[in-house]
């Protein structure tokens, strides 16, 4: 399947090229910065050390996306979502637990517009 060119950085000034929005380094700075200003404290208490072990479990017998392998697509996964989320009384259990790549991630975040906008799902 064809890939889309690379872009350059929409980091003011960067030239790099890069599949996403930002390059690698300039993303790891808007993670750090989303973490810092825009992430509820309360949510970093959450996902402790014990959460990364978990996840990891859970990835290594889960490695493909859930909802892109129902359409036929194999895509490796990056996301741990929790169908309820953790502040809604969810729980880190595998039955709450659905493994996604990136892309399926945000949709469903950018569908419950809680992220972007401060809204929480229905």
């Amino acid at each position: 399947m064809p890939r889309k060119p690379k872009r350059p950085c929409s980091y003011p000034r960067c030239p790099r090229l890069t599949e996403g929005r930002l390059c690698e380094k300039h993303q790891r700075i808007e993670n750090r910065r989303y973490e810092k200003y825009d992430r509820d404290p309360a949510v970093r208490r959450r996902y402790g050390r014990g959460w990364k072990r978990i996840r990891d479990r859970y990835v290594s017998q889960h490695p493909l996306c859930e909802q892109c392998l129902e359409h036929g697509i194999l895509r490796p996964v990056e996301e741990v979502h929790h169908k309820i989320p953790l502040a809604e009384g969810g729980t880190h259990e595998e039955n709450n637990l659905i493994f996604l790549c990136k892309e399926c991630h945000s949709r469903i975040h950018a569908k419950w517009g809680d992220r972007w906008h401060g809204k929480s799902h229905p």
